[in-house]
């Protein structure tokens, strides 16, 4: 395998806290980029007091910060601006999500820093964009889940309900690490940098697309169906006899037939006339519902996946953050390393879409301005 990543010698500096712009940065790490993540001196990335549930490390902090150089630097002070802006001008790409306007204040911005290095590109990752009405509202992973939409089409008709992950965060930071590759490539054809905007809600608008155009021309949304399809069904959530859950997908009717005759054993079902296309077994999900949950009664989880196998109807078992960590198919392709930390190793799973011919950077998670000293003899400092 090449010893040699796609962005060695590539230097990234980012200015960041939270998770759209670690995450961003994180996966550009990933692909050999030296990170200098600057930090407020002592507390660092706020993230960092999220929670100690990694072994006394907050969970989201170690996702997005393994690979990376600390430097602790109080940027209210003139002097340390300047370092970092000497830092920067021997830099291929920043990054920040300061606070809107925040990095202009601070001499930050694209059009200050282009001057002093015309290479530079510059990605300013915000929650709502640099104008328009809500350009300086404070913008929370949860708080741009509701401006786009996403609790309108999820959860119940009881209850919206918001994604188990940080979904608009990551959706930034992958629009972010994706155009800064792209800046890259054009860099090299062009010799110059670029400024990226990213905006948290217009990244999230896009992946609504789907529920969007469904609603086209004020036409009713996708209703609320918890873990179930909002208009295919059975696409959802079963129990099984032993209480465990099962995620079953039909997509046709050949797969409806084959779901009755070898799975619920039950060849009248599939020519009910209650149940025979899919709008109407989605318009009849109670009944139905009741019918599949009461075949399932008398079997186990792993005997209903094998029926559902056995008849070629696509499933799951919905697992919980434990099996995860064991689950067959992550441990068979050997997805799981080690990386280090200021508590000691850390499982980390390896980043996915990866082509094989290099391996990538799995370095430690930092201590708040562990790199101070060196990074700053690097500049004469």
């Amino acid at each position: 395998m090449n010893a040699t990543r796609p962005l060695d010698g590539i230097t990234v500096v980012s200015v960041e806290h939270a998770i759209a712009a670690p995450f961003c940065t994180r996966h550009l790490a990933d692909l050999g980029a030296r990170v200098i993540k600057v930090e407020r001196p002592g507390s660092g990335d706020f993230a960092r007091a999220y929670d100690d549930r990694a072994r006394g490390l907050a969970s989201h902090f170690v996702w997005v910060n393994r690979s990376k150089e600390s430097l602790a630097l109080d940027l209210k002070s003139p002097a340390n601006r300047d370092k970092l802006v000497k830092l920067l001008m021997r830099s291929d790409v920043f990054v920040q999500n300061l606070a809107p306007g925040a990095a202009e204040r601070l001499g930050l911005g694209y059009e200050a820093l282009s001057k002093l290095n015309p290479r530079l590109i510059v990605c300013d990752i915000s929650g709502y964009g640099e104008n328009g009405p809500y350009s300086y509202k404070k913008a929370y992973d949860l708080l741009i889940q509701s401006e786009a939409g996403f609790l309108s089409v999820t959860g119940t008709d009881a209850q919206p309900a918001k994604s188990g992950c940080s979904i608009a965060d990551i959706s930034a930071g992958m629009y972010a690490y994706s155009t800064i590759l792209a800046a890259l490539i054009q860099r090299q054809r062009t010799g110059k940098g670029t400024r990226i905007e990213v905006s948290m809600l217009e990244t999230m608008a896009e992946w609504m697309s789907f529920p969007l155009y469904y609603a086209l021309d004020g036409s009713p949304p996708p209703v609320r169906a918890g873990a179930s399809h909002a208009s295919i069904f059975p696409y959802g959530p079963f129990a099984a006899g032993d209480g465990r859950v099962v995620m079953i997908g039909i997509q046709n009717e050949r797969e409806w037939e084959s779901f009755c005759n070898n799975v619920l054993q039950n060849r009248d079902l599939k020519s009910d006339p209650r149940f025979d296309n899919n709008m109407k077994r989605s318009n009849a999900r109670a009944k139905l519902t009741e019918i599949i949950v009461s075949a399932f009664a008398a079997l186990t989880a792993q005997e209903v996946i094998e029926r559902l196998e056995a008849a070629d109807i696509a499933n799951a078992e919905v697992r919980n953050m434990n099996q995860v960590w064991e689950h067959p198919q992550l441990k068979a392709r050997n997805r799981w390393v080690n990386v280090e930390s200021p508590v000691g190793p850390l499982p980390a799973l390896l980043p996915p879409a990866l082509p094989s011919d290099f391996s990538p950077r799995m370095g430690a998670v930092p201590r708040v301005g562990e790199h101070n000293s060196a990074i700053l003899a690097e500049l004469g400092e």
